[in-house]
Order: structure tokens, then sequence, then C-alpha cells
């Protein structure tokens, strides 16, 4: 049975980058099918939104941002919908859900890469059109179309810990599943942003034997010793000592894995003298344009390197992130990643603290 639903809801819209973000009402819409409605209860704000609005990465607009949520199920379409695990939802459920949407028909999504499907939506990265207004975060309610993968969140994490599971925490368990095992290995996390935190904790959560964590703040960089990380690299090092540094703490070889979370051209090229013979460079960070990067072929091929890029994740990575949350809460503090919680009227008050005083995450309650 579904709630009593009003008829239209508020959501921000992003109009241009720097322009002032407005609160506009829109029609709540109809559901059929498998379709549903998610009443959001938190969104936080990503990199790529501050980025967006901030004039550095080009996005569709106008359009309502936000693809970071949780949120309960308000009404369902009349054939009802189910989770990941085929499990039917109901009114009142507490889920979240992934920011990427596939068709599961086209050429790409036959061949496993449902990433890059030919119809690929991605909720709060596309523009407003009718029927499909409600389609990112920082709004009072979520459309969700037939075939979108969702996870219902357990009791113990908190909203502000579970909003971002379906993009920095489902991304990393993507990184991990591309890395394999990383039982007893040596891994370098660069960066120690909201991903790179989440990886010295995945990673550690997997059986690395070593976590070495690199980063340009030495604040944020301590604070990864609290997720997981056994030895603090300060980035702003030249390369050559990075190397050794890494060298030194792994018997004179050079790390099984490195995980570049930064997007940063220089960063990418020092990645790779980190790594041992045959190791893996697992890339997730560059998501928006910059210099190409200069690589040594020789080097590559002698040294049997393997470069991996990953961008967007699977349902299945969406489903290791929530359970990997609910195990870990206990032992990592999540909850301290976001520095501040405001009103959807406060959008962008929002967004000016996200920017200048740059915490991992920031919250928005609708």
């Amino acid at each position: 049975m579904n709630s009593v639903l009003p008829v239209t809801a508020k959501a921000a819209v992003y109009v241009a980058p720097g322009e002032p973000m407005r609160l506009q009402e829109f029609p709540v819409p109809e559901l059929k099918g498998s379709e549903a409605l998610v009443r959001v209860r938190c969104a936080t704000i990503c990199g790529s939104d501050r980025h967006t609005f901030f004039g550095r990465r080009k996005s569709p607009a106008p359009s309502v941002l936000g693809h970071e949520m949780v949120g309960d199920i308000a009404a369902l379409g009349p054939d009802g919908a189910t989770d990941v695990d085929g499990a039917p939802l109901t009114v009142g459920d507490r889920v979240t859900w992934s920011m990427v949407w596939s068709c599961g028909e086209c050429f790409y999504c036959t061949q496993g890469l449902p990433p890059k499907c030919d119809q690929l939506l991605k909720f709060g990265h596309a523009a407003l059109r009718p029927g499909l207004h409600l389609i990112g975060g920082f709004a009072e309610f979520c459309f969700l179309p037939e075939r979108t993968a969702i996870c219902r969140v357990p009791p113990n994490v908190p909203d502000e810990v579970a909003s971002p599971a379906n993009c920095a925490t489902a991304t990393v368990a993507a990184v991990l599943r591309h890395a394999g095992s990383l039982a007893d290995a040596n891994v370098v996390v660069y960066g120690a942003g909201m991903l790179g935190l989440t990886a010295c904790a995945m990673a550690r959560q997997h059986g690395a034997a070593q976590v070495i964590a690199i980063d340009t703040d030495p604040r944020r960089a301590e604070f990864a010793r609290r997720f997981g990380s056994d030895q603090i690299l300060d980035g702003r090092a030249e390369k050559r000592d990075l190397a050794r540094a890494v060298k030194d703490l792994t018997a004179g070889r050079g790390a099984e894995f490195v995980f570049e979370f930064t997007g940063v051209p220089e960063v990418m090229e020092a990645g790779f003298e980190l790594l041992r013979f045959g190791g893996r460079f697992v890339m997730a960070g560059a998501t928006f344009p910059s210099r190409p990067i200069s690589l040594d072929a020789e080097q590559l091929v002698r040294r049997m390197i393997r470069l991996q890029g990953v961008y967007n994740y699977e349902a299945q990575d969406l489903k290791a992130a929530v359970s990997f949350l609910s195990r870990a809460i206990a032992r990592y503090p999540f909850a301290e990643l976001v520095g501040r919680s405001f009103r959807l009227e406060e959008i962008q008050e929002a967004f000016d603290y996200a920017e200048n005083v740059k915490p991992p995450r920031v919250a928005l309650r609708p």
C-alpha cells in the first residue's frame, strides 16, 4: 500500500556554474510497472557536485544534482519492485540505489559492461525533461525507473554513512573487485579523501598485509590511520623519494597494488614508480579533464605492470558496499566524514561550506 503523496515536490535546480540554485516545485509522477518513488532522507554533496557547480566539470543544465542519497520507499508501481537480491520491497523500507541505471539489453550490457550502457542514466547528472524532473538527490523525492538496482540499508548504518554508499563506497568496491585478491598484499592508496579513506578501510577488511596512504594534506593523511592505514607518506615529496619510501616498506620490491583516487596527472605518473614487478595500477580518480599523462612504455612492458581504469560500478558493487558499511561501521569513523548537515532550503550555504571548508562530505536533509 502506497503512502499519501503530495501533488508536487521541491527540488533544487542547477542552472549554470556559479549561479544560485533555484528551489522549484515539480509534479510527483504517477508510477507504472515496477517503478518506485523514494522520499529522500539524506543526500551528500560529492566532489563531482562541487566541481559541476563551480564550473570545473561540465554537466547538463538545468538539472537536479545529487547522486549520493538514501531514503524511504514512498510508493511503488502496480507491479511492485524488488531489491538487488530479488526480495519484494515495501513502502517504508529505507534504501539506497545505484547512481547509474542501465538497460540490461544493449551491446555493452550483454558484454558485461553495464556501466557503459548505450542508454545509461545517471541520477543527479541528467538534464530536466518531462517525466524525469525528480531524478536527483537534492529534492524531497526521487523517482526510480524500472530496473534500478535498489539495496535495503541495514538498521545499524546511519543515513549520513549510507548516503555516499552508492558513489564513493560502491566505486571503491568496484576498484577492489577489478584488482583481485588483496590477501597479504602491500597496497598503496593515493589520495585520502572520501574514496581513499574508504579504500584504506576496505583493503584492510580484505586482508591486505600493509596499507600505505599518500596525500599532500597532512591532516587528511593522518586521518587515514583511523581508517586502517599502517603508514602515511607525504604526497608533496619528490617522486623518487616516494618510490624509495615505498620500497623501504616492501622489502625493496614495491607494492602489489596502487589505487589512484586523485585524478592529478603528476600523481598518476608517480604511482607507476611505486609498483613491484607484475603490480597492478587501478585508476578511479581521473573523472574530469586534465592534461595527458606520460608513461614509460618500455618500463610498463619490462616490469609487466597491469593498468586498470574503473568508472561507475555494477549492482554487485553497491551490494558489497552496503554490506561492508554494516560490518565496518563500529570499527571506522565513517560518520565523522560528514562535516555538517543543511536543510534543502540552505543548499547554497551548503555548497559554499563544502567548497571553502572541504570536509569529505556535507549532508542535505530535505
